[in-house]
């Protein structure tokens, strides 16, 4: 299945105000540069912006007024005076939130205090970015394949293979087959024995990873449901995902790579796709957990065995 960035967000509602940085920083990276001065405008200071006109916002960024609409439209608004709308819904939500101080950027030299106080801040806005942009009709139907899936593979290599190990062990406990690979290899000689009724599941923050990719396609050709679980929304890896779920594109640092920010998002969508699942096959999930925690209860406490 090919996903234009265009085809993903047709047909939705206009982002709520407080989802409309969650979405720039999504889309950004797919946007031409002209368009992306004006995302960059607008997320950056959404009470400037709204107080002007089309033209204005054109002079502002350099660019014109056709591609300030263009980049609202892209946005999920059917035009600029939408788009002023939530910007001024976005700026009033800022205010009365009154967010700390703080950057991302972490110096070097800063005192640990104020990078605890960073990094939580960061975390809180990538988690907050990630569920207000995560599509919950993808996401319900990724859960109703997985719950009912003969097998379930799950892909990834670097940080994305350690969700991906998480996502597998959790759906184990509650009485499903699930795998996590993180070789490319033995990933790719799996999926060959995947079909229908089967899932793969790929998680890559960039869309980009071909050891990723590469299984997701064999069983995606296989006729396996596939997911990928990514940042850029119209990567390479969706044009063999059935479901995509999209995670937050956080901005990156030198001491805060992307495997950091990543982790953290795609943490939250497994931890969604997990809870689903263990909701619809209640019955059964909640037996297989009790057990695996009683078999396991004398690694805990050796004096109850």
């Amino acid at each position: 299945m090919t996903h234009d960035v265009k085809e993903i967000f047709s047909g939705e509602s206009p982002p709520a105000p407080a989802a409309l940085a969650a979405k720039v920083r999504t889309l950004a990276p797919s946007m031409t540069r002209s368009m992306q001065l004006v995302a960059e405008a607008v997320a950056g200071d959404p009470a400037g912006c709204a107080a002007l006109t089309v033209t204005g916002l054109a002079e502002l960024t350099g660019t014109s007024e056709a591609t300030v609409v263009r980049t609202a439209r892209l946005l999920g608004y059917p035009g600029y005076r939408d788009l002023r709308l939530a910007l001024a819904g976005l700026a009033a939500h800022q205010e009365s939130g009154r967010a700390p101080a703080v950057t991302a950027d972490i110096a070097v030299d800063d005192p640990i205090a104020d990078v605890v106080a960073k990094l939580a801040y960061d975390e809180q806005q990538t988690l907050a970015d990630t569920a207000a942009g995560l599509d919950t009709v993808q996401l319900g139907a990724a859960v109703a394949a997985a719950s009912t899936a003969r097998r379930i593979d799950v892909y990834g290599v670097g940080a994305s293979s350690l969700v991906g190990q998480d996502l597998a062990q959790k759906l184990l406990r509650i009485g499903l087959i699930a795998h996590a690979h993180t070789d490319p290899h033995l990933a790719v000689t799996n999926a060959v024995q995947l079909r229908s009724g089967d899932v793969a599941i790929a998680i890559t923050h960039s869309g980009s990873t071909g050891d990723v990719i590469e299984p997701l396609r064999v069983a995606f050709d296989r006729g396996a449901t596939t997911i990928a679980i990514t940042g850029r929304p119209d990567g390479p890896v969706t044009q063999y995902a059935d479901h995509v779920l999209t995670t937050s594109t956080a901005r990156e640092s030198e001491l805060r790579p992307a495997a950091m920010s990543s982790r953290t998002s795609q943490l939250l969508v497994v931890d969604c796709l997990f809870i689903g699942v263990a909701q619809r096959t209640y019955e059964t999930a909640a037996p297989a957990l009790a057990a695996s925690y009683e078999a396991l209860a004398h690694r805990h406490n050796p004096r109850t065995r």
